[in-house]
């Protein structure tokens, strides 16, 4: 079919692309063709992105900086408008969808601007800014969770829970066990999402040396590290005489992440998402300059099944880290417990839900 084509937009940042990803691969294997727009942060991420041309449009977030700022950001994003009009008048998708985030304001508008049916995903369980600029634009605004907060109550009947589709590599590490205890090890992934989070790297180092010189030696930390933080992480392991690995980056965070007795990180939507699906209990710690504190709605739907422990940043010591790891040291039974929670909260099939829906949508 020549007019098979559907379009996906996303933000450059693995919380945005990796779904998309997801959803395409679903998309493809059906038959459907996939092009992705996105900006210029993208090719960091999305080298291997299923799509068969990605397309840079000109975007940028108008709510930081003054008002000059601002002002550009509003040039900048009507030259991604523009840019995107004239892009699908000769790609003609069938359907647009949409990931949230500043970059796909320009494409969201430009598929209202030609009638294009657009489809919103709200990764979150809450509705970031650029979702609810474009809602009322949307035909179907697809979310993660089961509830979603910050829409407006008309749009209710828009909204369809799909999940937040995961990676193939996620579908893949959620296949393996449950690590056993027989060797007396805890494994224990700290990740800080995909630009790392430095809070991590000061309070996780600090904790472990709280614990006794037996407590730590029945540690295995793998952890995610900023550039200009990892020497210093590296350093207090190997002064503490800790088993461990440290990178700025982990290309194949799904499968650290089923390797691990317990994860300890950030909030966003991929990272709870995956976290179910794979079904590993988690320490989580929001990102606590959220604009909308999606972060911190997201934990508490983990938090609700007992899979998560959430700690808002103001109450992450090293004294407190500490005794959580020193209860999961001495009762590993209630790890296992708390990974099969986690696994009953998890959508596998997210990405499946959401390419129905697509294509129904654009009438395929």
């Amino acid at each position: 079919m020549a007019d098979n084509l559907i379009l996906v937009a996303a933000g450059g940042t693995g919380g945005h692309l990796f779904p998309a990803q997801a959803l395409s691969h679903a998309l493809i294997a059906r038959g459907a063709r996939v092009r992705l727009a996105t900006d210029e942060r993208a090719l960091k991420y999305g080298g291997d992105f299923p799509a068969e041309e990605i397309h840079e449009i000109a975007s940028a977030t108008p709510t930081s900086g003054g008002a000059l700022g601002k002002g550009l950001a509003a040039i900048t994003l009507m030259r991604g408008v523009f840019q995107a009009y004239g892009l699908f008048g000769k790609i003609k998708p069938r359907v647009v969808v949409s990931f949230g985030g500043y970059p796909t304001v320009p494409p969201a508008l430009a598929a209202s601007l030609r009638k294009i049916p657009l489809i919103l995903h709200e990764q979150n369980a809450v509705m970031g800014r650029a979702n609810r600029f474009l809602s009322r634009r949307a035909q179907v605004i697809a979310c993660g969770f089961p509830t979603l907060d910050g829409i407006d109550e008309a749009l209710r009947p828009r909204v369809v829970q799909t999940g937040n589709p995961v990676r193939p590599a996620v579908l893949e590490a959620a296949a393996l066990p449950f690590p056993g205890f027989e060797d007396g090890k805890l494994r224990l992934l700290v990740t800080g999402g995909s630009q790392g989070a430095r809070v991590m790297s000061d309070v996780t180092p600090e904790a472990v040396a709280l614990l006794t010189p037996e407590q730590r030696a029945r540690l295995v930390i793998v952890q995610q590290a900023r550039g200009e933080d990892l020497s210093r992480v590296q350093e207090a392991y190997r002064r503490l005489g800790v088993a461990f690995e440290a990178a700025p980056f982990f290309a194949d965070l799904p499968l650290r992440i089923a390797q691990s007795h317990l994860v300890l990180g950030r909030s966003g939507a991929s990272t709870v998402s995956e976290l179910a699906v794979i079904g590993r209990p988690s320490i989580l710690v929001p990102f606590p300059h959220a604009l909308d504190a999606d972060q911190a709605a997201n934990a508490a739907h983990l938090a609700k099944t007992g899979a998560a422990e959430v700690m808002r940043q103001t109450g992450f010591t090293p004294e407190w880290l500490s005794e959580r790891l020193a209860q999961a040291l001495a009762d590993p039974k209630d790890l296992t417990r708390r990974a099969q929670a986690a696994k009953s909260a998890g959508i596998p099939d997210a990405a499946e839900r959401l390419a129905d829906l697509a294509l129904k949508t654009a009438g395929l």
